[in-house]
């Protein structure tokens, strides 16, 4: 009976529920683009190239462990924790000598893998097939085979792909110059190697010498993996075992399969996690901002049927009868829109997830999967917000009784209920305990889905005290707006009389101008800081930066031995562990260091800063209780563990990153050792250190505030995947100011029509209509604006000690644009298309 009565309902007022469709479908769009991107995170397949014709690979362990024994009430408890190092962890050579002899093992290929860019703008760019070296004894791991010339056998010989040979149209007896990780050098191009099965797709390979490729490498007795090859007749399962036997009590790791592919492709492993945590961030901001937008929508249709819903209660219709109807009404409406958006959001998580691969944010390498669980998982959030929705919206209407259900029918309540009061009150004192607990948190990790969290529980709080914040705005809005005509004092009435529904407007315009200032200022908040203390902690005159893979150390040293130069600090980038918490660092070289260098030091010196010496940010001294003449273990980038002494504790972490140490320690224990910068303290003209500098292909001197705006140009290219990913959460709160407004107003056709009876003209009704909207905006936007910077100003105290955060005055005055510009054409728009039936059509027409 209640469910036939729903469809008859809902087919005959297609037009009411078509807002709440629209939302829904939008979040079950969005909810499954998310779904697959954490899809493709936790089960996105790494498919190995250069591995292929080898079944079992053998590589060393790219995690750090810790294992912690508890022991309780009887019981002990072990738990054991891994997480990915940085940089490629290396295996020792003599592991190969353990696989000699095994059964079942017919050949071992050791492989080397290292940096090695070639340097020719013919080339093209390479930032989608980035170049590797290897040693040609390698190639047949994939296997790579002559088609023309002979293979590498001196120091200057070099093999390159056929790709790249196209690419830079090079043939045998060329010369290529490759930077590798020791200083350029210019090979003879001796032969060109192809594939068997065709062009690796996300990489370029480049073959050299075996003694090349060790020195160029630079991890004697190491080396990057080894392939196996089964004899005639044995599987890959028994190979594996075998294999997996003769290395126990190593650390190695056996890889088959889809496996091998992580192995290789180390920063596809890597953008899983990262995957992950955004398609889980997206995904749990996206179904907050959903469930927000939802209730809302669902509390203004029910709100434009009181009427109806009173007459059902009037003729004894039980309350549970109401809830029954509003529940089956808002599941099949949940039911169509959740179908068709989560197959709508397949194709847009395909876009979204191509648009990171564009900027870097995801590798190639790791495919987008899709399958039917985050379809379920959309429609399923989708019938469930839909039927939560439905079901508070319905609290009061199905409550009360008959006969004041018709009055409020007619004349909105005075007060919302005292329970609705009583729960916007405790989300109120949730976000300020958010916003407080925010100005403490010193990691990005930890403080950035508490910002965005932050945002979404004020905005609900907003959403349930609307309407006592409407009627106060009413009362400090009433001046200007009765100065302004009948227009504006039939504005004021409104505000006044039918907060319930202008709170309804005023939610999705706070929501959105609130998160659309937090997800902009957010990172320039961060970015600025880092970027002011760097420019306050560089005392050098110039900057030595490469457009290649970095700064060669010979380049550093040419200027060392320069006369006039007093000292060139070179500056290596990495990320270490200590114990399982993962910090930014940099190697410097430690001769003048402080005279290029000034980071703050607020305990401690950096003089005699040397090979086992760590200086620590006041953030990581905090965190693990650091002072000078501390030890500190921890793990460099490729898993070698190591503890240094603790030298100084400086205040500028952010534009420093938290732990320093030698650089010729870094060095060793990155993927690449090539310096990002090189600081120069001199009094040479900047066109004499260039000089000096010119032979080595790429590299610039710069002054400070030009590597400073290069600086900026990467902070916004970071920027701007956080934007992206950020920008489908506002777009769908855009689509619920509009689909909220547009529904206000449609609603309204009767009232028009009396005022129009009543001698007001089609002007005057369509001036009232503007005020109301830019009243409804004055008062969202100045809500949302608020909480934003009460957000901002909680992040900033808490990551950079500043209670100033980053906010562009243009930037601030576009979001308010933007936010004026749909509530004025959701509301013109209704507005006129309601005006055009004659009023004594409309007002003596059958509700």
């Amino acid at each position: 009976m209640m469910l036939r009565y729903a469809l008859q309902t809902v087919r005959d007022r297609k037009g009411g529920f078509l807002g709440a469709f629209l939302a829904l479908m939008c979040a079950a769009a969005l909810i499954t683009a998310c779904g697959t991107l954490l899809e493709t995170g936790l089960r996105g397949t790494i498919r190995t190239e250069r591995y292929a014709a080898a079944p079992v690979i053998v590589s060393a362990d790219q995690n750090v462990h810790r294992t912690t024994v508890k022991h309780k009430k009887g019981k002990t408890k072990v738990k054991h924790k891994a997480k990915p190092i940085a940089e490629r962890a290396w295996l020792s050579a003599d592991v190969a000598h353990k696989l000699k002899g095994v059964p079942g093992v017919g050949r071992v290929i050791p492989e080397l893998t290292f940096l090695a860019a070639p340097l020719t703008p013919e080339a093209g760019d390479l930032s989608d097939k980035p170049a590797y070296g290897h040693s040609w004894e390698s190639a047949a791991l994939t296997p790579f085979r002559l088609v023309e010339g002979e293979a590498p056998r001196a120091a200057g010989d070099l093999v390159i792909d056929r790709d790249l040979a196209g690419r830079a149209h090079l043939k045998t007896g060329d010369r290529l110059t490759v930077q590798s990780t020791q200083a350029p050098r210019s090979y003879r191009v001796t032969g060109v190697a192809a594939p068997a099965k065709g062009a690796l797709a996300h990489q370029t390979s480049l073959f050299f010498s075996a003694e090349e490729a060790e020195r160029l490498a630079a991890h004697p007795g190491r080396i990057t993996t080894l392939g196996v090859v089964p004899a005639k007749g044995t599987g890959t399962g028994d190979l594996k075992k075998a294999v997996t036997d003769a290395i126990t009590g190593t650390k190695a790791q056996v890889s088959t399969g889809d496996d091998r592919g992580p192995v290789e492709f180390l920063d596809a492993a890597a953008a899983r996690i990262k995957l992950v945590s955004m398609g889980g961030a997206m995904g749990g901001t996206s179904l907050l901002v959903a469930i927000l937008v939802v209730v809302g929508t669902f509390a203004l249709s029910v709100q434009q049927r009181h009427r109806e819903l009173a007459l059902l209660r009037a003729i004894a219709a039980t309350p549970k009868q109401i809830r029954g109807l509003l529940g089956r009404e808002a599941l099949i409406v949940g039911a169509a829109a959740g179908v068709i958006g989560s197959l709508a959001g397949i194709p847009l998580g395909g876009w979204l997830h191509g648009k990171f691969v564009d900027m870097g944010a995801v590798p190639a390498t790791l495919e987008r999967t899709v399958s039917v669980f985050p379809l379920f998982a959309a429609v399923a959030a989708t019938l469930l917000g839909a039927w939560a929705a439905a079901r508070l919206s319905a609290r009061r209407i199905a409550r009360i009784r008959p006969a004041e259900a018709l009055a409020e029918a007619r004349v909105e309540s005075t007060r919302p209920p005292w329970i609705r009061i009583i729960a916007g009150l405790a989300l109120l004192a949730g976000g300020a305990v958010l916003v407080a607990v925010l100005s403490v948190l010193r990691t990005e990790p930890a403080s950035t889905p508490v910002t965005f969290l932050s945002v979404v529980v004020l905005a609900s709080a907003v959403a349930l005290l609307g309407p006592l914040l409407v009627r106060a705005s009413a009362a400090v809005l009433r001046g200007p707006l009765r100065i302004s005509g009948p227009s504006g004092r039939l504005a004021h009435a409104n505000l006044r009389g039918n907060a319930a529904r202008m709170a309804a407007a005023v939610t999705p315009l706070t929501l959105l101008t609130g998160m659309a200032c937090t997800v902009l200022f957010v990172q320039p908040t961060l970015g600025d800081a880092a970027r002011a203390q760097a420019r306050e902690g560089i005392r050098a005159d110039w900057v030595l930066a490469a457009q290649g893979p970095g700064v060669p150390a010979r380049a550093a040293q040419k200027l060392r031995t320069t006369e006039g130069v007093e000292a060139a600090t070179e500056v290596v980038r990495t990320t270490v562990r200590v114990g399982l918490d993962k910090y930014p660092a940099q190697g410097v070289s430690a001769a003048g260091l402080t005279r290029t260098w000034d980071p703050d030091v607020t305990a401690g010196t950096l003089r005699g800063f040397g090979k086992g010496s760590v200086a620590v940010s006041e953030l990581a001294a905090d965190q693990l209780n650091l002072k000078p003449g501390s030890t500190l273990k921890l793990t460099l980038g490729d898993g070698t563990k190591t503890a240094l002494k603790v030298g100084a504790v400086y205040t500028r972490g952010l534009g420093f990153g938290d732990l320093t140490m030698a650089h010729d320690l870094v060095a060793r224990h990155v993927d690449n050792p090539l310096a990002a910068t090189v600081l120069i303290k001199s009094d040479r003209t900047q066109q004499q250190l260039a000089a000096g500098v010119a032979k080595f292909p790429g590299v610039r001197v710069l002054a400070p505030a030009a590597a400073d705006n290069l600086q900026a140009e990467r902070q916004q290219a970071n920027s701007e995947v956080n934007y992206l990913a950020m920008g489908l959460i506002l777009a769908f709160t855009a689509i619920a100011v509009v689909n909220t407004l547009a529904m206000s107003v449609s609603e309204r056709v009767r009232e028009f029509a009396m005022l129009r009876l009543a001698g007001a003209s089609r002007r005057q009704v369509l001036g009232m209509l503007r005020t109301e909207a830019l009243s409804v905006l004055l008062i969202g936007t100045a809500i949302g604006s608020g909480i934003a910077l009460a957000v901002l100003t909680a992040f900033s105290i808490g990551m950079t000690g500043s209670a100033a955060p980053s906010i562009t005055p243009l930037v601030y005055v576009s979001v308010v644009a933007v936010a004026a510009l749909l509530a004025l054409t959701a509301t013109a728009l209704p507005g006129r298309a309601a005006l055009k039936p004659r009023p004594v059509t409309v007002a003596t027409a059958k509700e």
